[in-house]
């Protein structure tokens, strides 16, 4: 998984995106894979609640494999690194 984040000054909300590409596999697999981040950051928000800015979370091949505790983590790792100043 890949996060982008834009944080703008004077922001007041959370924006984001998802995007999972062709090379992950077919529309079934690239769906569900979307899933998995939907619901992970999800319940990284209710946990932690979500900072200001523009979020793209970008699916892999490995994402859809990662067991769904440790995918969670890893958002949760990745949304406090991005949003670090």
């Amino acid at each position: 998984m890949v996060t982008q984040v834009l944080q703008e000054d004077g922001a007041n909300e959370a924006r984001v995106g998802f995007t999972v590409t062709k090379k992950v596999g077919n529309s079934v697999i690239r769906n569900r894979t979307r899933r998995r981040l939907r619901e992970a950051l999800r319940l990284v928000a209710r946990e932690d609640g979500l900072p200001s800015g523009d979020f793209v979370l970008i699916g892999r091949d490995g994402t859809r494999k990662r067991k769904f505790p440790l995918l969670v983590e890893d958002l949760r790792k990745a949304l406090r690194k991005g949003t670090e100043k």
